[in-house]
């Protein structure tokens, strides 16, 4: 029997370093200048302390030396009703792209705020000249944070949304990631983004207990604190010394914030965007033809980056040999649904029906093939084709399909209490991340990047 081969610490599906050194940009106008932090209108500290290149983790490890515990003081009701106590900064709703995002349109508020940010352009691999509207939104949508916050935290930190920069200004690491890696707007906010999905879904699944400022101080968000604070929090903490985390937390943030979108408690309530506490999957399949041989290379892990939800599994079709190969497997659809998005790797279908990701079930497919990718607008039936799994969309070293479900988009944990189940196949975490299983009945199949025998299954016409 052919072998399914995939190594496991390849499955990264956040972005690659995108943004390249083109040696016209000099003579492009349109190509930001390197220009020095400032602070924004809304009296936000001057200077953005540099972060060491060092990955963030989930849960932060504490320095060597016992840092002083500071607890915030305020406790709070669960859920405010217009106007939030003290402690709350923004509603889930305004972290994640839900559907209170849906009449938002980045490109049209940010070329009408006359700032530097609407003139700038950025190079990337895949994209050419992008324009900063067209990489905030591709952001908000591969890593489903809210575009809006994205433009809040970039005004809040450098002004440049509403405002234009002092001479000498660093465009590169204009949020505060000093890393090659994350290099330029797309980069950074991609780092910014995964930040905030760490804060969000740590809260939620009950891992993330402290928090770490940039000068050490750990702090203890009060438990009655929704899931978006937190994330926000979080990425705050990663930026700025205690003082400026206070201010930011405290109100300055919120206050920017509404002062840019309107009251973000209001948006919460006009637009159904909760997570129902009686929620169900719909009804899914395996993601690939019946009698093929794949394995269950990953359990639970990241969907976006190597931190934030555990809610993608990796599943590899049978190959004689290892790496990024190109096969005849095919991904299939696990419901009824239409493509929604197909690019850069990725196919999102939705399964509301009402052609929106943002809203109601979606699924996510990457690292698709572009040849024979399901193509924007199709619908696909139960079991049609998707395309053939690769390396494409990120980092991967062997051929693969990477799969997660959001809802309201939230990503929702593979193995968590609405676990994912395909083919009666339901997903159980591991101790660590990229570690599960799979059961049906009294079958388990174990992840394994090697595609072992203890890791491969066949999906059957008597399965679906």
């Amino acid at each position: 029997m052919l072998q399914a081969v995939w190594l496991l610490s390849a499955c990264k599906a956040g972005p690659l370093p995108d943004a390249v050194f083109n040696p016209s940009a000099a003579a492009d106008p349109a190509v930001a200048q390197p220009v020095q932090t400032r602070a924004s209108s809304t009296g936000t500290p001057a200077s953005i302390t540099p972060l060491p290149n060092t990955a963030v983790a989930s849960t932060p490890t504490l320095n060597s030396k016992t840092p002083e515990i500071v607890e915030q003081s305020t406790a709070i009701s669960d859920m405010p009703s217009s106007h939030p106590s003290p402690g709350y900064i923004l509603p889930n709703s305004e972290v994640v792209y839900s559907p209170s995002a849906l009449d938002f349109n980045t490109r049209i508020f940010l070329y009408s705020t006359y700032g530097y940010l609407g003139g700038h352009r950025e190079y990337l691999r895949t994209t050419g000249w992008t324009s900063a509207a067209d990489i905030i939104q591709r952001v908000a949508l591969e890593s489903s944070i809210n575009p809006r916050l994205l433009l809040a935290l970039i005004e809040y930190q450098t002004g440049i949304v509403r405002g234009f920069p002092d001479p000498g200004f660093q465009a590169d690491y204009l949020m505060g990631k000093q890393d090659y890696h994350h290099k330029g707007l797309y980069g950074q906010l991609s780092w910014v983004s995964s930040q905030l999905a760490a804060g969000y879904y740590g809260w939620k699944d009950g891992t993330l207990e402290e928090i770490q400022l940039a000068d050490g101080i750990i702090v203890r968000p009060e438990p009655e604190l929704n899931a978006g604070s937190v994330a926000l929090q979080y990425y705050l903490a990663q930026v700025m010394e205690r003082e400026r985390w206070q201010q930011a937390t405290n109100g300055a943030l919120a206050e920017l914030y509404t002062n840019m979108f309107g009251e973000p408690w209001r948006n919460t309530q006009e637009v159904e965007t909760s997570i129902p506490a009686n929620l169900t999957q719909p009804e899914l399949i395996l993601p690939f033809e019946t009698g093929a041989v794949w394995s269950l290379t990953s359990g639970p892990h990241p969907v976006w980056d190597v931190v934030g939800a555990q809610a993608a599994l990796d599943f590899a079709p049978a190959t004689e040999i290892s790496g990024c190969v190109e096969t005849e497997a095919w991904v299939v659809a696990v419901a009824d649904g239409i493509v929604v998005r197909s690019e850069f790797g990725a196919v999102v279908q939705d399964l509301s029906g009402d052609g929106l990701e943002q809203t109601g079930w979606a699924i996510l497919y990457m690292h698709i093939h572009s040849e024979g990718r399901a193509a924007l607008g199709t619908y696909l039936h139960t079991g049609d084709p998707v395309g053939h799994p690769s390396c494409e969309g990120g980092r991967a070293n062997g051929t693969h399909l990477h799969i997660a479900r959001k809802y309201n988009g939230e990503w929702i944990a593979a193995g968590g209490s609405l676990p994912f189940v395909m083919s009666g196949w339901t997903a159980h975490r591991g101790l660590h991340s990229y570690e599960g299983s799979l059961t049906r009945g009294k079958r388990t199949v174990h992840a394994s990047p090697y595609g072992t025998s203890i890791s491969q299954l066949t999906r059957s016409d008597s399965d679906d």
